[in-house]
Parts: C-alpha cells; structure tokens; sequence
C-alpha cells in the first residue's frame, strides 16, 4: 500500500480533482449572474460558513493514508472504521436536512442544511476515493470526482435555465453526490464496508490509536477550515454579508491551489509516512523549521506592514475607499495582492505540517495546539479588520493567523528537541503506539 503512484496516475488523479475544483468555481461565477448580489451573498455565506464540514469525514482518511500502510492483518477493520467515522457526520446532517426541508423548504434553515450536507459529503466522498487509491484502484478517484464535476456542471445548467433558487440548487447537488458516495462504496471490498466485527473489539487499543489518530490530524484542517467559516460570520454580524461575495470569489482561487497542494501531499503520504517515520524524521523536521522560520518572518512583515499603512492618514483612507463596494480597479488589486500572499503563507504551512504530522505522534497535540492559537488570533483580527475593510479586511486576518501560527508552531517544535523529549518512532498500531490539510 505504500508503492508510489506512477506520475501517469497522479496526472489522472490530479485532472479528476480538478475538473471537480474548477466545476465548483465555475459555478460560483455562474450563480452570480443567476441571483444578483444579494441572493449569492446569501448562498455564499451560507457555503462558507459550512465549508469547514468537509474536514469532518477527511480526518478518517488522513489516518486511515497513514496507518493502514504499516498494517496487514487489520486493514479491513481499520478501513471499516474509518468509512464509519466518515459516514457518520453524513447520516445525521442528511437527517436534519430532510426534517428542514418537509418543514420549511424555502428557509434559511434550509439553505444552510443543504450546504452542510454538501460539505460533509464532499468529505465522505474523498474518504472512499482515499481507500480506494490503498487498495490499487486510484482510477475510481479520478472516475468518481469526474463525474461529480459533470454533476456541479449539470446542476448549474438547470439552475441557470430554470431560475432554481439557492435552496433548490443545493439539493440537487446533494442529490448527485450522494449518488456517486453510493457508487463508490459499492466499489470497495465487502469486508471493508462491513468488517468481521470481532476483529477490532478484540484489540481495544488498535480503535483507541485509530481513533486518537483519527482526531488530532483532523482538528488542524477542521479548524483552518472553521478559522475562515468564522470570517463569513464576521461579516455578517458586523453588516457587510454582502462583502460574503468577493470575499467567497478570492476564497476559491487559494483554495484551488491549497487543495491542490493537500490533495498531492496525500498522494504521497503512505510513503512519507513510512520514510519520516523513527530516525528518517530528522529531516523532515529540519524542512519544517525552515519553511516556518519564512512563514514566521512573512507573516510578520505583513503585520508590520499593514499596521504602517493604517496609521497613516493618507494611505488608511486609499485603503478603505479601495476596500468599499463595489470594488474598484484599485480594491481589486489590493485584495488579489493579500490574497496572493495568503496563498504563499497557506501552501508553505501545509508542506510544514505534513512533515512534522509524518514523523512523529506526540507532536500532533502540537500542531492541533497551535491551530486552535491560530483560529483564536485570526478571529482577533478579523473583529478589528473585516467592520471596516470587508473582504480584504478577512483576508488580512487569515494572513496575520498563519503568521502566528508559524511563529508559535516553531519554537515549540525547536524547545522539545532541545528538551530532549524522548519520541516514539511512528510504528504501525498494531504494536501499540499511537498513530498520526
């Protein structure tokens, strides 16, 4: 399970993806001139705000790309377990979303639901296609999103021809995807889906170390995911949702690539994760500590930068007029420059983290540690940002945030190798240690 995919697969796999990230952001600027400002402002918020629901279902997948390289005679419980991690944030938003929709089909309640359920099937579905590429079949990846990416295309289509509402939009979508997460998981091993169920009662400790596992490399995308979900909710509580919509926009384009470069790092993580494991995480370790010293000195920068500039008079107001919608040519130069540098920041933490995740199990409190810092400095931020700078004001947050985190995130990693902290190398469950965006 830890041979590397041949560069061939991981075009293939890569092309799936992104025909289903490129379908969505298509969408997005479709849905635009579908609804007008206010209705997408709406949809948007609601999307982002639950957007942070896909790392729910995932964190199973990032420990089962981990763990079940290293074992033989558990594979099928393990993966067993992970497909039920991952299922069961599914099973009760879907639930909710079908008493909301017999209820009040046409209510806010119900745009949110739909985006919940969305974003937590989206998660599921990446789950499946993780097990799938374990078992040697990374074709159903890429088989499996595009066909979810020509559903988002389908879907936008009605919604454009038929004048759907956003309401009606997300339940299609849901509809859909579910139909693929179906098919996918008729596709997997039967004893995957439904394990002998002795196989892991009779070794308590194996759930125990898949499920620590499973929690501490989930909560640090959880919560970048909930660190920007939390902006939406910034601006709408300070009376600028309609900022929601550029500030969704430039969201895409960093998640484009952010997910890019996560989704190639899980390609190869069943090998890292044998390679950095015991001795071999010197290296990775050192690596880490470099990116984050830059991302350290960037983040920084920007702060101070940023902190100048709206103390000055003259450059505070360009600032806020560039700021103000509608965007003007100016603002939107402004924002694609912030968001440039989120970009560089985001990608250069999420090479670190996965790094330091692959080489040993007792940093994970860590890097979950300073996420959380992270989440708690952004939100700072963006109360005294987002009021008055809307959708640069977010991002400008989201930058200092990873600059914290970076800060932080390396000198605990450099204070406990000079304690001399004693680590366990990352062995396989099975002989009892405990496992590992």
């Amino acid at each position: 399970m830890a041979t590397p995919l041949r560069p061939m697969v991981i075009v293939r796999l890569l092309a799936g993806r992104g025909a289903f990230r490129i379908g969505v952001q298509l969408m997005a600027v479709a849905l635009l001139t579908v609804w007008g400002a206010a209705a997408y402002g709406e949809f948007a918020n609601a999307w982002g705000t639950c957007s942070w629901l896909v790392f729910v279902p995932t964190a199973a997948e990032k420990a089962a790309l981990k763990i079940l390289p290293r074992t033989r005679l558990t594979t099928a419980s393990l993966a067993g377990l992970a497909l039920r991690i991952a299922a069961a944030p599914v099973v009760v938003l879907a639930g909710v979303l079908v008493v909301i929709v017999l209820v009040a089909p046409s209510s806010q309640a119900a745009l949110y639901a739909a985006s919940a359920t969305w974003a937590a099937c989206t998660g599921l579905l990446m789950t499946t296609s993780g097990l799938h590429r374990l078992r040697g079949k990374p074709g159903l990846d890429a088989a499996a999103f595009t066909v979810a990416a020509l559903g988002v295309a389908a879907t936008t289509v009605v919604t454009w021809l038929f004048d759907f509402s956003p309401q009606g939009h997300l339940l299609v979508l849901v509809c859909g995807i579910a139909l693929v997460i179906t098919c996918s998981l008729a596709a997997l091993p039967r004893r995957w889906v439904r394990p002998a169920a002795p196989a892991l009662s009779e070794r308590p400790g194996l759930a125990r170390a898949f499920g620590r596992s499973t929690v501490l490399l989930g909560i640090t995308e959880l919560l970048d995911a909930v660190t920007v979900s939390l902006i939406f909710v910034v601006l709408a509580v300070s009376g600028r949702v309609v900022d929601s919509g550029p500030f969704y926009l430039a969201l895409l384009g960093s998640s484009l690539v952010c997910s890019f470069a996560l989704y190639h790092l899980k390609l190869k993580q069943p090998t890292t994760s044998m390679n950095l494991r015991g001795t071999g995480g010197a290296t990775g370790r050192a690596t880490a500590s470099r990116l984050l010293r830059a991302g350290e000195l960037a983040g920084g920068g920007f702060a101070v930068a940023l902190g100048i500039t709206m103390l000055v008079p003259q450059a505070r107001e360009a600032v806020l007029a560039a700021a103000d919608l509608p965007l003007t040519a100016s603002g939107y130069v402004v924002l694609a420059a912030v968001v440039g540098a989120e970009i560089v920041l985001a990608v250069a933490l999420i090479y670190a983290r996965y790094l330091v995740e692959n080489t040993d199990s007792r940093v994970l409190s860590l890097t979950a540690g300073v996420s959380a810092l992270r989440l708690a400095a952004t939100l700072l931020c963006a109360l005294a940002l987002a009021p008055a700078l809307g959708a640069v004001g977010g991002f400008c947050a989201l930058v200092i945030g990873l600059g914290v985190e970076a800060a932080v995130l390396r000198r605990l990693l450099r204070r406990t190798r000079t304690e001399g902290r004693p680590t366990r190398p990352n062995h396989a469950p099975a002989s009892g240690s405990s496992p590992r965006k």
